[in-house]
């Protein structure tokens, strides 16, 4: 813990050339993430650096993303020799954490959670995230060979939907409901795979379930929920309805009214630059086609200085540089990673899923 004196800046770079230090990160965050993944495909989960403990529990819903994470970061770098990885990890997700169904002889994949202490559940955000994972591979590889199961993941995402437009979060492994509702990401998560499989396979049923997400959204008011994966739902669904005023009015509320948080926020807390990312990309697809007049009530100025502000913030106070590492146990292993500083410098695969993703598309955008 801080005490009143410090801050988490304490002790750590200046950053005196952002877009070279960022550049350079990374790099390094790339050879960090690769590095766990084993030779199965199985990634090492994460490590607690200061009490030299790792994590020996493993999430599903964290193994696609992280996947996906590296296939982002890859395309960055240009190290394409890499994604022999991803795709070892990639079959290993499919070999351990799925689970095959039949309906009406359709095939259908679902990603499972396989739990020590209860019954096996079947969560929407991680269907969302083997989804997003595979059509990033494809995207970056352009090798189709997961086509195949990405459609019988889509094809499983109906036995989420309620009548109503909604999705149920959790299922159990026969396919009953066991929560509706969980954690609000799920839905955004799904929204964004989604539209990402549709601009993919330009599939009219992708289509027709995107639209009905986001009409629930907007009809709901999810904006006032702040969520990134909404904003990442609502950017990417600007690329296919770039005139729907209704989203955009969606997008503009979620981080708008969220802005003093994010300016004052003194964790890295990565999650917030992605929410950043998508709503300056928003705002400029609404100048581009001619929607300016629902930005009049907001300040873009603000927006945008918070958003370069976050980013290097989440750099410097977030990211294992060397003159850090060095005061962990084995610092070669930690130098590349992010970590989350209020959980004794806890270096999961999913804190630099979020880390890598968010800087990497700011960098993309800013330079």
């Amino acid at each position: 813990m801080l005490n009143d004196t410090e801050t988490a800046e304490k002790g750590v770079r200046r950053l005196e050339n952002p877009k070279k230090e960022l550049q350079s990160h990374l790099v390094a965050g790339e050879t960090f993430l690769t590095w766990q993944i084993k030779e199965d495909g199985k990634f090492i989960y994460g490590y607690y650096p200061g009490p030299q403990r790792i994590l020996s529990n493993y999430n599903s819903v964290r193994h696609f993303p992280s996947v996906y994470a590296l296939l982002e970061v890859i395309d960055f770098t240009g190290n394409y020799e890499d994604t022999r990885r991803a795709k070892k990890a990639l079959q290993w997700g499919i070999d351990h954490l799925t689970l095959n169904h039949q309906h009406e002889k359709k095939p259908l994949l679902f990603v499972v959670e396989k739990r020590k202490q209860g019954t096996d559940e079947i969560k929407l955000g991680a269907q969302a995230m083997l989804i997003l994972a595979l059509c990033k591979y494809q995207e970056v590889t352009k090798d189709a060979s997961f086509l195949r199961r990405l459609m019988e993941a889509f094809n499983a995402v109906v036995f989420f939907r309620q009548k109503s437009g909604r999705y149920n979060h959790v299922l159990n492994t026969d396919l009953t409901v066991k929560d509706e509702f969980r954690i609000i990401y799920y839905e955004g998560e799904i929204t964004f795979a989604l539209a990402r499989l549709y601009e993919l396979t330009q599939d009219e049923q992708v289509l027709k379930m995107v639209k009905q997400s986001l009409d629930f959204m907007v009809d709901n008011d999810y904006g006032k929920y702040h969520d990134h994966w909404i904003s990442y739902a609502v950017n990417e669904a600007l690329q296919i309805f770039p005139n729907n005023r209704e989203y955009m009015k969606l997008g503009l509320k979620n981080v708008f009214s969220h802005l003093d948080f994010i300016a004052k926020r003194d964790t890295s807390y990565p999650t917030l630059l992605d929410l950043m990312n998508a709503a300056v990309k928003m705002t400029d697809i609404i100048k581009l086609t001619g929607n300016d007049d629902l930005l009049e009530t907001y300040d873009l100025i603000r927006l945008r200085r918070i958003w370069k502000y976050r980013a290097e913030y989440e750099l410097a106070t977030g990211s294992f540089q060397p003159e850090l590492a060095m005061y962990f146990y084995a610092p070669y292993k930690f130098v590349g990673g992010f970590f989350a500083r209020h959980d004794h410098f806890r270096t999961r695969i999913d804190d630099c899923e979020h880390f890598l993703s968010g800087l990497i598309n700011y960098y993309n955008y800013t330079y």
